[in-house]
């Protein structure tokens, strides 16, 4: 068995690339008409300046992205030598407040009175109503609504650290294909998959799908107990972290020789794979992955059994901007990287789904998943 733990852990990213990062921030702020973005602890934050706080609910720490000014950060005070440590810092002005004062007045004090701000989608309710009580003139939006590309577009280390984690699921796969399926519970074959992904280099495991027989209908089924059976088509979609970045990855199994059935949809489900990736280059709309990949499924009579989007970004969190659904005119730039995953799901019998991240390069798309798409035959 290889081990993915002895490749070398990519370089840490550095003061330089978090200003860049900023600057972007900033730039996208007034490109939509804003007067800069508020960040809370949670990816937006790690992405902008590599510091990853305890999210304590009643302590707020923000940091203050101005279109007009250097970026600040307020921080409570027992939690500022840890701030000042993260690699981004050097290029905050970072502020703090003490227990007892009012630290929503303190953080007003970084903000235009009248300002309109994008802010963290994960931002506690609490913060913003205070900001919103000192500052009753300004005005919020989430940042996903106003700044949906903010992280979508990934560079060189960033694209490597994906690939990098792509690659460690494809060995967790090729590991768990060899074991016994049959008289063993999804629980335990889900076990088996969290410790291959973080023997592998993985330091999270986020979810474990192990669908078997009828609960390969359900697209996210939770493992439970049930016994898998010679016959069953089991449907494993599984990711984490690596180096900080996502995994995301889906192949359908079959415990022992299937039905002429079930090896049709599953080559239905293959082919429209197959054609959301050929649909990926630049410039192609978002909604256009899912339309290429749909109509494959629509035409061989499965379209109603098609119950989800065809794709979601990807990057620090697992599901992120941009979307691969019907409505998201968003277009492909390079750099970006998102799942391709159609399935199909007849209730009461079985589910098919195979998935690959994908990044967009210049001359169309690049897959970041290289198992075999083929119905595997396991034990």
């Amino acid at each position: 068995m290889s081990d993915h733990r002895s490749l070398p852990e990519p370089a840490p990213f550095t003061a330089d690339d978090f200003a860049a990062r900023l600057r972007r921030a900033a730039q996208s702020a007034q490109e939509a008409g804003l007067d800069g973005v508020l960040v809370t602890p949670g990816p937006d934050l790690l992405y902008l300046t590599g510091y990853a706080p305890v999210a304590i609910t009643e302590r707020i720490t923000m940091l203050v992205v101005p279109v007009d000014a250097e970026p600040a950060m307020i921080v409570p005070r027992l939690e500022r030598p840890d701030a000042e440590a993260a690699p981004g810092a050097s290029i905050l002005r970072i502020t703090d407040w003490t227990d007892g004062s009012d630290p929503y007045l303190e953080s007003a004090a970084l903000l235009a009175a009248t300002g309109r701000y994008a802010m963290s989608d994960s931002a506690w309710a609490m913060h913003l109503l205070g900001l919103q009580d000192r500052l009753p003139s300004s005005s919020y939006v989430s940042m996903t609504t106003a700044l949906p590309m903010l992280r979508a577009i990934k560079d060189d280390d960033e694209i490597e650290r994906l690939a990098s984690a792509g690659a460690a699921a494809d060995q967790a796969y090729e590991e768990i294909v060899t074991l016994r399926f049959a008289g063993r519970s999804e629980t335990e074959v889900g076990a088996d998959l969290a410790d291959l992904l973080r023997q592998f280099g993985h330091s999270q495991v986020d979810f474990t799908v192990v669908g078997s027989g009828s609960n390969g209908a359900n697209p996210h089924h939770e493992i439970g107990p049930r016994i898998i059976q010679e016959g069953d088509m089991v449907v494993l979609d599984f990711g984490g972290l690596k180096d900080g970045y996502g995994s995301d990855t889906t192949r359908t199994v079959h415990v022992g020789e299937p039905t002429a059935e079930e090896q049709e949809v599953h080559d239905v489900v293959r082919h429209a794979q197959q054609a959301g990736f050929e649909a990926v280059r630049p410039g192609v709309e978002c909604q256009e992955i899912d339309r290429a990949a749909r109509a494959v499924i629509s035409d061989a009579g499965y379209g109603n059994y098609f119950i989800h989007r065809v794709g979601h970004g990807i990057g620090l969190t697992t599901h992120e901007p941009p979307y691969m659904v019907e409505g998201e005119t968003q277009a492909l730039q390079p750099g970006m990287c998102f799942s391709i995953e159609p399935g199909i799901y007849l209730p009461g019998r079985f589910g098919v789904r195979i998935e690959d991240i994908v990044t967009v390069v210049p001359d169309g798309g690049r897959r970041l998943n290289q198992t075999p798409h083929e119905l595997r035959i396991v034990s």
